[in-house]
């Protein structure tokens, strides 16, 4: 790499690239570099027939592409002739010499790569070679470092893994390729300045591989120093405060300051609060202080409600005043363009020379139930302390949604982070993590601050407390121009996924889905094997579920012999099948209560889905909450759920989630099974 960047060079040319893949133990097919037509055959009887030449030159990338490979060469003579065409094909470039190298038994094609991500740097892809990569774009890819694990679960994830296992004839060395995978992630560990990586074509074999072509493109190390750690690491007390100051607090109904103050109060925050305002002797019946330098005890959290250009010196007198937390809910800076971005950075170099930690700007605080405390710039109505952790980029989540969500699903902490310009969506990640009181966290994102270390957190925190997360500003993949094929696979939403899968966290595909999985793993045990039992009044809605479960990769169960004949004496004499379980409009809630409790004893059985009429869909609201299911989840179906809504209220209270389709529910039972297997 050095001999490269003194020969101005921004890649290694392919013996190079060999000669490092081969100093690791890596096999590939060589390149031997040959200067002349005689010196090429002398090479080519020594390697032995076949052979295949390629140009070797400084200015010529692609070398495919320009004429410089000739392949399957079987004598001197053509080898001879081979040769001159190149040096002829190339006579305007500078030509380096001729690479000799083996003519590779035909095998599995593959690609392994790595591209350098933004924001998670460098990212391993491997796929299957031809149509699969350039047509179907069947890769996978892994944050590096990868483990073994990552290596597993690579080459399981792509779709074409069955000509990996084995197929008319066709199989490939699974150890070896591991291997090869795990020996890129070390090779680019050690040598940062590898910017991108082909291997390409990599071929497969019963018993081991071949690289056949290679490139190495180099570039500056990336910067690993990121800002010093700040003297407060632990964000307890920002979630749970003694004391919070509003300053720009206000008496004046519907103004933000009037909003954030009242939900506190409104709340019933048992900490003491300090309205900051200079033209108010009292707020909300709470004495009202000119600055905060003036409340004279000491305050763990600030709330700051001024327009942005004040908020420096007002971020400077909480710093002043030794507050250990500054949240800024004010609007106006980065998202504004320039100006608001120095102002961000001047509070930015002020909080880091006091070591205080600044959330936000642009955000809605913190809602911590457990603490009865509501900072929302958005009036909040009464909330039940709950089990699930919610963390959003945007403020909207902390209000708008909550009007309608706290029905049917109870936080018990809801964290804005705006524009992140200190706090950011790890380090929210890893201090509502570690809250005994949250049992699921719920993610969304526009963007990743955390890089690798969100990886790594959230990879710690799935062992024990899932993760949903939901990733908007979705971009189609590979369309910015580079120099490597891996780099052009690597887009941007492909990279989320995959880090999102290593991290073990579940990838929502919008809100709504975000919220119906929550609501399930909030409620809900995980299923502990594939087999679903269904239970119906409409034999459409059985078939419908069973393709559903199907389709999601679960299965029906298959109940006992002994329970089977329970379940007889329960079924009307018009009823035959037992999976679904179809008892048309004689359904009532004391039978669906015996049936769960038959499935209930099933080995195998792992989760219900309970398919019930809206219009008595009340009946079963007391029967189905005290049915003891033994850590298998029910998910019930409500078809027109939205005109029943007073029922669904009391069904989701009583612990049992209720979707519109039967989609949803086997959507929702295959993601928790899935999550168990990987966590467990």
């Amino acid at each position: 790499m050095d001999q490269a960047k003194k020969d101005n060079r921004t890649y290694l040319m392919e013996h190079e690239c060999k000669a490092v893949l081969e100093s690791l133990g890596i096999t590939t097919t060589g390149a031997e570099v040959a200067r002349s037509e005689e010196e090429a055959v002398r090479t080519a009887e020594l390697i032995g027939y076949p052979v295949v030449l390629k140009v070797i030159s400084p200015e010529v990338v692609h070398k495919s592409d320009a004429g410089g490979v000739k392949l399957d060469l079987k004598g001197p003579d053509e080898v001879r002739r081979a040769y001159a065409e190149i040096v002829e094909a190339f006579r305007e470039e500078e030509v380096v010499g001729v690479a000799v190298q083996n003519m590779a038994l035909p095998g599995t094609e593959a690609i392994v790569g790595v591209a350098r991500d933004p924001t998670f740097g460098p990212i391993l892809m491997f796929g299957l070679g031809g149509i699969f990569v350039e047509i179907l774009q069947d890769v996978s890819l892994r944050s590096i470092p990868i483990t073994e694990t990552d290596a597993d679960e690579m080459i399981a994830g792509i779709k074409g893994r069955a000509l990996l296992e084995g197929y008319r004839g066709r199989s490939a060395d699974i150890p070896a390729l591991k291997g090869l995978l795990t020996q890129i992630s070390d090779l680019v560990m050690r040598y940062p300045e590898i910017a991108e990586m082909d291997l390409n074509p990599v071929f497969l074999y019963p018993d081991g591989y071949k690289v056949v072509d290679a490139r190495i493109i180099i570039g500056d190390a990336p910067k690993t120093a990121e800002r010093a750690p700040p003297k407060i690491q632990d964000l307890h007390d920002l979630f749970y405060p003694k004391s919070i100051a509003v300053i720009g607090a206000s008496g004046t109904k519907g103004k933000l300051g009037w909003n954030v103050f009242c939900n506190l109060i409104n709340h019933d925050f048992k900490g003491e609060l300090y309205p900051i305002n200079p033209k108010a002797e009292s707020i909300l019946g709470i004495k009202a202080y000119p600055q905060i330098s003036a409340v004279k005890k000491p305050i763990d959290v600030a709330v700051i409600l001024v327009q942005a250009s004040m908020t420096p010196e007002v971020v400077k007198e909480c710093c002043d005043c030794g507050v250990k937390y500054v949240i800024v809910e004010s609007a106006g800076f980065a998202e504004m363009g320039d100006a608001g971005r120095k102002i961000e950075e001047e509070m930015k170099a002020i909080t880091d020379s006091y070591g205080v930690r600044l959330l936000g700007p642009n955000c809605s605080g913190i809602i911590n139930t457990h603490c009865s405390m509501v900072q929302s710039i958005g009036i909040v109505d009464a909330l039940s302390r709950g089990n699930i952790g919610l963390i959003s980029q945007a403020g909207v989540c902390a209000a708008g949604m909550l009007w309608g969500l706290r029905h049917i699903m109870d936080f018990g902490i809801v964290a804005t982070i705006g524009n992140k310009l200190d706090i950011n969506e790890t380090d929210m990640l890893e201090a509502v993590s570690q809250d005994e009181n949250v049992d699921v966290i719920c993610m969304y994102l526009e963007s990743v601050k955390g890089g690798r270390r969100f990886i790594d957190v959230a990879k710690r925190i799935t062992r024990d407390k899932p993760i949903i997360a939901l990733k908007s500003g979705r971009t189609e993949a590979g369309k910015r121009a580079v120099a490597s094929h891996t780099a052009s696979m690597a887009g941007n939403d492909l990279v989320y996924s995959a880090v999102f899968k290593q991290a073990g966290v579940i990838r929502a595909r919008d809100y709504e889905h975000m919220f119906n999985l929550s609501r399930a793993v909030s409620k809900q045990p995980f299923p502990k094997n594939e087999g679903v039992f269904i239970i119906t009044y409409a034999g459409s809605l059985g078939v419908i579920s069973a393709d559903a479960v199907i389709d999601e990769g679960m299965r029906l169960s298959e109940l006992e012999t002994h329970l089977k004949e329970r379940l007889l004496d329960l079924l009307p004499e018009y009823v035959g099948g037992l999976n679904p379980v179809d008892y048309t409009f004689s359904m009532d809630a004391e039978t669906v209560k015996k049936t769960i409790e038959i499935g209930v004893e099933s080995n195998d059985v792992g989760s219900f889905i309970v398919i019930l009429q809206a219009e008595i869909l009340g009946s079963y609201v007391e029967p189905l909450g005290k049915i003891d299911y033994r850590g298998k989840p029910i998910m019930v179906c409500v078809a027109g759920k939205e005109f029943a809504m007073d029922d669904v209220i009391k069904m989701e209270n009583v612990g049992i989630p209720v979707y519109q389709t039967p989609e949803q529910c086997a959507d929702a039972i295959s993601v928790m099974y899935r999550h168990w297997q990987m966590s467990g």
